[in-house]
């Protein structure tokens, strides 16, 4: 229900927008701005969905390869005991529990192409266990939000933008995105828990977020004695190597048992297209909706009454204001909010207090809607229940820490 309105909000407040601009400035190009964008968003969306036939058919035909091989059963097992309580109502060693390990693990390490495949798997196993299947369930929705907070250990594209637009060192973003990014996961991990009522306190799960911490202490420390050159070059060997590990240990274990690994992959290809073709329509829904709302204008409004309220009202330091289309774009469009951070960094400067800013917020997060319309639309779902609420919170932690983390840094 709440993206119903959230999507009538977006195309109705353009209307509008264009209206009063043609009314009050008499500017009607408006109006031919927005109807073009819904016919580059759709053409966008479908781009999008065709685009990513090719990389389901692949990772779904692997995690069948995995599944028959029993590779799946044995990862699901190292996590059992963390998942089982932060999932309580997916049953122990369910496949969904390593489908969605995989899909952590390829979004901590930035591997987008990865990571995307696996998550569809992962919400199509939640779904057959699922009693209400129009209705998000409570695993569902962990699963999205902890996906939408976007803990990432290795912001590695950041880094290359910064690199190619000069920046004197790229890499000085890493460490506050990490502990960004870090903060809005456990915002989204503590909104939804307080939701389902899941006790945080547990021995079990502070064990793992101890070892998590660990690990993200271990990067940094890792990756603050590297160059921004050697940072790339090891961040890059590492996700290839992982990647090409996992792909190696299915095929290899699913060929010790002796199972067919080809017809195995063949069969889970074949689920990975007919995902591909099932979100098209929840991704254009959405997609255009989203273009014409930023077409008419209206984001840029939002922006400049924001930024006026902030130094008139309260009177107080609104550097930051210049960062913020970044985080108000981020959870509706990546590419969107990929875009805004270039044109920061071009025209305030690659080393300056916005561009910074705009870098944490680029790597802090991911793109709620669009992840809510592709993971949901994937199997159906139509009643989100509270998963767009709690996506938003951890996404604004997330901005609320870039905010404080920026000018504890920079």
């Amino acid at each position: 229900m709440a993206l119903n309105y959230i999507w009538i909000f977006f195309i109705l407040g353009a209307f509008v927008v264009a209206l009063c601009k043609w009314v009050f400035l008499g500017d009607a190009s408006t109006f031919a701005a927005i109807i073009e964008s819904t016919f580059s968003m759709s053409k966008t969306a479908f781009d999008i969905s065709i685009g990513l036939t090719g990389t389901l058919a692949l990772w779904m035909g692997l995690m069948g390869v995995g599944e028959k091989g029993g590779a799946v059963n044995i990862m699901a097992k190292l996590v059992g005991p963390f998942f089982s309580r932060i999932f309580p109502d997916v049953p122990k060693d369910h496949p969904a529990i390593s489908s969605m390990m995989m899909n952590f693990s390829a979004n901590m390490l930035g591997l987008d192409n990865a990571a995307t495949p696996l998550g569809l798997k992962a919400m199509k196993e939640l779904q057959e266990i699922n009693p209400k299947k129009d209705t998000a369930s409570n695993p569902m929705i962990m699963f999205l939000v902890l996906n939408t907070s976007g803990l990432t250990l290795i912001p590695i594209t950041v880094m290359m933008y910064r690199s190619q637009l000069g920046a004197a060192t790229p890499t000085d973003v890493f460490i506050p995105i990490l502990l960004t990014t870090s903060i809005s996961s456990l915002a989204g991990l503590l909104i939804v828990s307080i939701y389902q009522k899941i006790n945080l306190f547990d021995k079990v799960i502070l064990a793992y977020i101890g070892g998590l911490v660990a690990l993200i202490a271990g990067t940094i420390t890792l990756f603050y004695n590297l160059s921004s050159e050697q940072a790339n070059t090891v961040s890059s060997i590492a996700g290839n190597f992982i990647l090409l590990f996992i792909i190696t240990s299915f095929v290899g274990l699913a060929a010790y048992k002796k199972i067919n690994a080809y017809d195995a992959f063949i069969e889970g290809a074949k689920e990975g297209f007919k995902t591909a073709v099932t979100i098209i329509p929840y991704l254009v829904a959405i997609l255009v909706a989203i273009g014409m709302f930023r077409s008419s204008g209206a984001l840029d409004y939002i922006m400049d009454g924001l930024k006026w309220v902030i130094t008139t009202g309260f009177g107080i330091n609104a550097e930051f204001v210049d960062a913020l289309p970044v985080a108000f774009m981020k959870p509706l469009s990546g590419s969107g909010a990929r875009g805004i951070m270039l044109d920061i960094m071009n025209s305030e400067g690659v080393d300056s207090f916005a561009g910074k800013l705009s870098s944490m917020m680029q790597g802090a997060t991911d793109t709620t809607f669009y992840i809510i319309a592709v993971y949901f639309g994937s199997v159906n779902v139509r009643k989100t229940r509270y998963a767009i609420t709690c996506g938003l919170f951890a996404d604004f932690a997330g901005v609320i820490a870039a905010i404080f983390l920026a000018y504890l840094f920079f």
